[in-house]
């Protein structure tokens, strides 16, 4: 599995890329994909909705089950990608290019994993 070295890692398997004007993108990693199997539909937050650290955030059915997504850090949504709604298997297909929400005004964030803590983490499971 890939786990891309400019990015941040949660222990529940969300991604984060930290962007220079302090805005966090948030999607779901290699390995969560590869868990959920299939996904045929995602549940995605609105813009300004309120992220809280360790609540969820959105989520994402699959032909396994839903799969509640995480999120890693407290702010505001200021985007989603409305692109899954669309076609959620994006997150199956691309899940480091298929984002899932865009979140500013951070004031909180979970003690995030860089990639080798979360492979290391994954080896674990």
């Amino acid at each position: 599995m890939e786990y891309p070295g400019n990015l941040l890692y949660s222990k529940s398997h969300e991604w984060v890329l930290e962007q220079e004007d302090g805005t966090c993108v948030i999607g779901i990693t290699h390995y969560a994909a590869e868990q959920m199997g299939g996904v045929v539909f995602v549940d995605l937050p609105d813009v300004d909705d309120d992220a809280e650290v360790g609540e969820t955030i959105a989520e994402a059915e699959s032909v396994k089950a839903v799969s509640e997504i995480i999120s890693p850090v407290t702010g505001v949504v200021t985007a989603v990608n409305d692109e899954l709604e669309e076609n959620p298997a994006l997150l199956n297909d691309q899940p480091y290019e298929a984002w899932i929400i865009k979140v500013n005004d951070v004031t909180d964030r979970e003690d995030l994993l860089d990639a080798d803590g979360y492979e290391e983490y994954v080896a674990t499971l």
